[in-house]
């Protein structure tokens, strides 16, 4: 049902008329220095793919790349226990996983997942008109740079494990029953990146608002300080053809549309009263929400425009 063809964030295979199944993997470095922050943060950034494809997700394996001769073992324990938290949270199992000595460490989960064909969510499928609904801030992706470079405060580090260790579960539950026409998470490629694959994926335009962009506190005075990426830029370059910025709008604002997260949350496209409906029911559950952009015509197919 859902293949390479457009970016999306999982595979999804029909298993009969009433059941589907979902497979994602992801895996990555250490954003944090506490080995059972970053366990709980590499899970539910593989968790979220399942729940951007509208699934839930029901067994998961870790996938570990650990230098045995460099670290403890307590590293890998606490890191793992982290890991099984979230899988746990998330109402799934571990049934396994692989271990490879490597010298840089690295973890995270291959997730399967189920889902009715009926309620599959694609990155394909939003219409001209909708409202696109974000459900986490932006700013991981400056946090953990600032953390590198041990500019980050007790607070700014709190924040960042989280926002990132945050399951997308509770929203995605949410916003099912208001049936969004297209969903995706945002990770690596950053909220205009991410938005662009939609827009490719949809053949539509799609305008972003840049005041309306949630960010986590202080994020923009870091960003303000330099703190951007590498991947941040790369994400920007890759972009730049098809990502209009409108004149006016604040440097350090429109590069934060490029800043890489890490189990960031989910971008909803619905139809202008169920979005609001939704942004209403998530908050009334204590859920962050916010309404960050429009579907616009096909005019420009496959563009975006931070306005």
């Amino acid at each position: 049902m859902v293949g390479l063809e457009t970016s999306d964030d999982a595979g999804v295979y029909r298993l009969t008329d009433d059941l589907a199944l979902i497979q994602t993997l992801d895996f990555f470095t250490p954003i944090v220095d506490s080995p059972y922050d970053f366990g709980k943060i590499a899970a539910a950034n593989a968790l979220s793919d399942v729940y951007a494809m509208g699934g839930r997700p029901i067994t998961a394996m870790n996938i570990v790349c650990f230098p045995a001769e460099d670290l403890p073992e307590s590293v890998l324990k606490e890191t793992l226990a982290g890991g099984l938290e979230k899988i746990h949270e998330a109402g799934a199992i571990l049934v396994g996983g692989h271990s490879v000595d490597d010298v840089e460490f690295k973890y995270g989960l291959s997730v399967s997942g189920l889902v009715h064909p009926k309620d599959l969510l694609t990155n394909a499928g939003a219409v001209t008109g909708d409202r696109l609904i974000l459900t986490k801030p932006i700013g991981t992706g400056i946090l953990s740079t600032a953390l590198k470079g041990k500019l980050a405060n007790d607070a700014s580090v709190n924040q960042l494990i989280q926002v990132s260790s945050t399951l997308n579960r509770y929203a995605a539950e949410t916003a099912v029953r208001f049936r969004p026409s297209a969903c995706t998470d945002i990770t690596g490629f950053g909220l205009a990146g991410h938005v662009l694959e939609m827009a490719r994926a949809a053949e539509k335009e799609i305008i972003l608002y840049a005041e309306a962009l949630p960010l986590i506190d202080g994020v923009f005075e870091l960003a303000s300080m330099g703190l951007f990426p590498a991947g941040a830029y790369k994400n920007k370059k890759f972009c730049k053809e098809n990502v209009s910025i409108a004149a006016g709008i604040d440097p350090v604002r429109a590069d934060l549309f490029f800043d890489p997260q890490t189990s960031g949350g989910l971008i909803l496209s619905l139809a202008k009263g169920p979005a609001q409906e939704c942004l209403t029911a998530l908050h009334d559950q204590g859920l962050e929400g916010w309404i960050i952009g429009e579907v616009s015509t096909d005019v420009r197919c496959g563009h975006v425009t931070i306005r």
